[in-house]
């Protein structure tokens, strides 16, 4: 290593004393890194896993050792485990990692480093990835790559202190991987960057598994229910000269939560709104001067610059207020060079499936491609296939990916391989009979993926008995201005209904906005009787939650502000996203199903993806399968219902 080992006597550390988060005169500020948009592969460049923690920088002599905030904030009283093991490197060095706190799982858990004096039982660990100095010598100007490996000779074998390794290339695949282990991300720099303290660049680029904002709040709502202290946040973002109004949040805490944030927003009231944009809400407003920073969840940022759904993670004490505006909840796009095009073929039994373009982008943003989209459904083919066999397919192509708006396809063509299964039937409204495929196995799955079907749509009802469905399906579908809490609220109360008629129901996410309610029916039943139930169901649900539901289906009239309880679906040939699918929205989401004790507050549609679908299927395995079973009696449900309204 430059220099060779110093041997040095015992250090004495002149701030172990100093009162937690002094503000230091002098401080180094870290380089940061940009949003991107999704993963890629780069030989070019190196990944990092993104830990959650404080951003830390040490300063390691003879003499003294420091340890600080990006904002100059000392963390050595704060963290005197960590002064103690800076003492043990023997080098003049300045250091740059994170300091996370690690949970039972062995993973960063941002809440525990937050009250870690809560948490002092749980590893502390000082995770180092680039060396700014040594002996002096300052190295912003050395390619990363030799940074790094001057670093992990310096670092050795410490408990505290450990080595934040790398890979090169493999970007995507070292993404997905921290997306299974519920990592927050992966950090991509270029090998050669040099240090630019304190600035943002597109060398450094932070690609995440869940979408994130820092924001400021500018206010909360009154309490309504038996809820305490306040009922949503109001955020905001610097907007140039302005402050822009970006949504409300209104989950994402607990009592204990409720009670420390009310408490911090008193001092911090005022009269007037930051906004100079009239901001809409349910409930009275009181505003805040709006120096508080917030992480929240979100899953989409809208046109209108809104974000969708947000929830309320943490406050950020480690970030200034100048980061917070309208460019930072905006990632960056870094796109894949574009090879050649490869041909490559799916071996499914003794039936080989070409697939073409299978490194073609079908979610930009993520970084995920047609070869991991038709992957994806390979992987689940024994748990999605029961649910599309013998059923006729209504395909929804968008074989440019989800950028592209797609066409819907019915007629299977004269130009499909021979070992395709079929199904005609007579069209009314075109007057002619109709080939649909029916989708039986891997290689028609494999082959209908390369169509560009992105989410698979099968019928209720299969060819063996296709005027009787095998279930019953009611589609709760939010208006514009409905939280996805209210969905869940409304799906409750489906559940309360149905147990009460004694029926057993299920739950699955659209994959999109909203939830399906499923009652199985064993093919006993006419689509007619099947959708005068699921009617009748609405009907009761709509007059117990008359302000938040509707049975309108025009548009117009409907308005934007309440759910739209869909009983139509249940009609010979209407189709639906099948459970396991994948929607051609960001996020690649999977319509997924849930135990009822899932469908809470706090869920989100984003929960569930081309990320994390195997491995939730894997540990629970299919949870939907009695949809397919011997089905409840419709008789009996209106029998127990008539009893209990009476």
């Amino acid at each position: 290593m430059a220099g060779g080992k110093q041997k040095t006597c015992k250090k004495k550390v002149s701030e172990i004393t100093t009162p937690p988060y002094r503000k230091l005169a002098h401080y180094i500020k870290p380089m940061l890194a940009k949003e991107a948009d999704g993963p890629f592969d780069d030989k070019d460049w190196l990944y990092e896993i993104k830990w959650d923690g404080y951003r830390a920088i040490a300063e390691t002599t003879a003499r003294m050792i420091r340890l600080y905030s990006r904002n100059g904030n000392s963390f050595l009283n704060h963290y005197p485990l960590l002064a103690e093991a800076l003492k043990e490197i023997e080098h003049d060095a300045v250091i740059d990692g994170e300091i996370v706190v690690l949970n039972e799982k062995g993973l960063p858990d941002f809440q525990k480093i937050q009250h870690y004096e809560h948490n002092a039982r749980f590893p502390l660990v000082y995770y180092v990835f680039d060396l700014l100095s040594l002996h002096g010598q300052v190295l912003y100007d050395q390619p990363l790559i030799e940074r790094k490996a001057l670093l992990k000779k310096l670092v050795g074998k410490n408990p505290l202190i450990k080595y934040s390794d790398h890979i090169l290339n493999k970007g995507i695949d070292f993404f997905n991987a921290s997306g299974q282990k519920n990592l927050e991300g992966i950090l991509a720099k270029k090998s050669d960057s040099h240090y630019y303290p304190g600035k943002r660049t597109n060398e450094w680029l932070k690609i995440k598994n869940h979408k994130t904002a820092d924001v400021l709040i500018a206010g909360y709502t009154r309490p309504t229910g038996s809820r305490q202290y306040f009922g949503s946040l109001v955020l905001g973002l610097k907007n140039g000269k302005t402050f822009k109004h970006v949504g409300h949040a209104g989950t994402g805490f607990d009592d204990k939560k409720l009670k420390e944030l009310y408490k911090l927003f008193q001092p911090l009231k005022q009269k007037t709104s930051p906004f100079k944009e009239p901001v809409e809400t349910n409930e009275k407003v009181t505003w805040i001067k709006p120096i508080l920073i917030a992480e929240v969840k979100f899953s989409e940022f809208t046109k209108d610059e809104k974000l969708r759904h947000p929830v309320f993670l943490r406050l950020r004490n480690d970030k200034s207020l100048k980061e917070i505006n309208m460019k930072s909840v905006k990632p960056v796009k870094r796109l894949v060079e574009k090879g050649p095009a490869k041909e490559a073929v799916i071996k499914a039994g003794k039936t080989i499936v070409h697939i073409s373009n299978r490194e073609k982008l079908y979610w930009p943003a993520e970084g995920i491609t047609k070869g991991m989209m038709i992957d994806y459904y390979q992987s689940i083919a024994d748990y999605i296939l029961p649910y599309l066999k013998n059923r006729p397919e209504s395909l929804k192509r968008n074989p440019g990916g989800i950028a592209d708006t797609g066409f819907y396809q019915k007629e299977a063509g004269d130009d499909i391989p021979d070992w395709i299964k079929t199904f005609r039937v007579y069209s009314a409204s075109t007057k002619k009979d109709i080939d649909y495929i029916i989708c039986n196995d891997k290689a028609t799955l494999a082959y209908l993926n390369n169509l560009g079907c992105i989410e698979l749509n099968p019928w209720h009802s299969t060819i063996t008995n296709p005027d009787n469905p095998d279930y019953l399906i009611v589609d709760l579908d939010p208006s514009e201005k409905n939280t996805f809490n209210q969905v869940i609220d409304v799906a409750n109360m489906f559940k309360d209904v149905l147990d009460k008629a004694g029926a057993k129901s299920f739950c699955k996410t659209s994959g999109a906005s909203g939830l399906h309610i499923y009652l199985p029916l064993g093919k006993k039943y006419a689509y007619e009787q099947a959708r005068e139930f699921a009617h009748l169901l609405c009907t009761i649900v709509q007059e117990k939650l008359p302000e938040l539901t509707t049975l309108e289906r025009n548009l117009k009239k409907r308005g934007n502000k309440k759910i739209y309880l869909d009983y139509l679906q249940n009609s010979r040939g209407q189709t639906i996203a099948s459970v396991y699918s994948l929607r051609p929205r960001e996020g690649a989401t999977v319509s997924m199903p849930l135990a009822w004790k899932e469908v809470k507050h706090g869920l989100s549609p984003h929960d569930f993806s081309i990320f994390n679908a195997l491995k939730r299927l894997t540990k629970k395995g299919d949870i939907f399968e009695e949809i397919l079973g011997t089905g409840i009696s419709i008789e009996k449900c209106l029998q127990t219902l008539n009893s209990k309204m009476l």
